[in-house]
């Protein structure tokens, strides 16, 4: 395995401040020696980690320019990680759907993500939009595999959130990459989820073909006895749509799962947003009571 060894004299302690906005700075202590093995291999070839200077660079970027909604920082792992919540535009509050981004996203990303965390509380439903792991630039989709125990954690930690905040209504909803973790957050669950969640969404939900004990999700599908609605476009990706016979094939295991396919639309929605999220509030409405 290759590395690279550095050796210097220290002087200061590298340290964040809390809003992940300064410079990182080093600290050396006189005297003492730091060693630094950079493994190559590790950090580059394998994902088995966050991208921890993405997801700051992410943090800066919305902490600086987003409007609705505020900031809640959760930790999972020692590790704090971002979330946005946004409160109900009316008085009446139905609960709280936790908002999964896609591959390489974050929770305030303009592509679908932004719209779902925001339109959902005007019609009585608040949202908590969490930061989910990522990767370098050009990571492959089976490279963040490794990084679904993770984003079990997070949230788990979201749920625990809502939770103790005194939230009775769940509902976990996920796009791309975050709807296959949902779907494997709850498979780690093995059928304990808190009585709290009450309801699963998967926006373009894939099947790949990958043996990762992670990503066997019609097998998961088959497990799942919380009411799940399986949305996806008509020209969705062919990872997507390819399996969308599959994932209905596997619901049938449950009374409770729907599969609601978006006719003229795209992966991105880009045609009418507003007709996605209409149609999943309107579903939770009807499960969630």
């Amino acid at each position: 395995m290759p590395y690279f060894e550095f050796t210097f004299e220290c002087r200061e302690v590298l340290f964040i401040n809390k809003y992940y906005k300064d410079k990182l700075s080093i600290q050396l202590t006189t005297g003492s020696k730091v060693i630094f093995l950079w493994l190559i291999y590790v950090f580059s070839a394998n994902s088995w980690a966050t991208n921890v200077y993405r997801e700051l660079e992410y943090a800066e970027h919305i902490t600086a320019y987003f409007s609705t909604g505020k900031i809640v920082w959760l930790k999972a792992n020692d590790r704090r990680f971002l979330t946005l919540y946004t409160e109900t535009e009316e008085q009446e509050n139905l609960g709280t759907a936790i908002i999964l981004h896609p591959m390489d996203g974050h929770p305030d990303q303009k592509k679908f993500i932004n719209p779902l965390r925001t339109y959902l509380p005007q019609h009585n439903w608040a949202t908590l939009s969490i930061q989910l792991p990522v990767l370098g630039l050009g990571a492959e989709e089976r490279e963040y595999y490794p990084l679904f125990r993770e984003a079990s954690r997070r949230i788990q930690m979201a749920v625990d959130y809502l939770v103790s905040a005194g939230v009775q209504n769940i509902v976990l909803i996920g796009y791309g990459l975050g709807s296959m973790m949902a779907v494997s957050y709850l498979n780690d669950k093995q059928g304990a989820v808190e009585e709290n969640l009450k309801a699963v969404v998967t926006i373009s939900l894939g099947v790949p073909k990958s043996k990762h004990d992670k990503v066997q999700i019609i097998d998961f599908i088959k497990e799942i006895t919380l009411p799940f609605l399986d949305v996806f476009a008509e020209y969705d990706l062919p990872v997507v749509t390819d399996s969308a016979r599959k994932r209905r094939i596997a619901g049938k295991a449950s009374q409770s799962y729907r599969q609601f396919e978006i006719e003229g639309e795209g992966h991105l929605f880009q045609h009418d947003e507003g007709q996605v999220v209409k149609r999943i509030y309107s579903w939770i409405r009807t499960v969630v009571r």
